[in-house]
């Protein structure tokens, strides 16, 4: 099975306050500048909408204002985790995955191992695959789209933790593929790390 990361330059708190904002203007917007790709999402969830899961917009409106939510794990709330998505996704900048699209399981667990032996541990790729980044009440999907979040603090941690491994000439990995990875995810670090109050979020879908 293959598995994507999508992931973002985002202020966090800015993101995370869009949760239960009431903002009608915002979903306005989204309705009159991405409805295509708001009927695109209905298309591909139909059969799930046909049993009663909200539409696309549905849910974003849910987000928007805070609720009503069903319980965690229930059979529907994947499609408000990824009305999560779309509005970090609007808010913030995606940032390059060609390492982490597509990716088998075991992938992340590797990268972040790699990430370790270089002696960075502040951040870690395989949160970006649970469901505890996801803000306020949304309830969390029992399968897909995982969701998680480096904080500016622990990006700013993980820099000293990289410009400690060049000082200290540690090697990179030797796989060439997982040695490209970690180039990422040292781009993510130092593009937050160099914003205040920007971090990373990531959905593993």
């Amino acid at each position: 099975m293959s598995l994507s990361l999508s992931v973002f330059l985002v202020d966090v708190s800015a993101a995370r306050g869009l949760v239960g904002s009431g903002d009608e203007q915002l979903l306005q917007v989204i309705r009159d500048e991405f409805g295509g790709d708001l009927a695109r999402d209905d298309d591909w969830f139909s059969s799930e909408i046909a049993q009663g899961v909200p539409t696309a917009y549905e849910a974003l409106r849910a987000v928007v204002h805070g609720g009503p939510f069903p319980k965690g794990g229930s059979h529907e709330a994947f499609q408000y985790a990824y009305a999560y998505r779309r509005l970090v996704s609007l808010t913030g900048g995606r940032l390059d995955n060609s390492s982490f699209s597509p990716f088998r399981w075991g992938w992340l667990g590797m990268v972040d191992e790699a990430l370790r032996e270089l002696g960075v541990s502040a951040v870690s790729v395989e949160d970006f695959g649970m469901s505890d980044g996801l803000p306020g009440d949304l309830p969390w999907p029992a399968e897909f789209p995982g969701c998680g979040e480096w904080t500016h603090e622990q990006c700013r941690k993980a820099l000293e933790q990289l410009r400690e491994a060049e000082r200290a000439q540690r090697v990179p990995p030797a796989d060439p593929a997982v040695a490209r990875a970690v180039e990422d995810c040292a781009a993510w670090i130092i593009s937050a790390a160099q914003r205040p109050g920007y971090g990373v979020i990531g959905f593993q879908s």
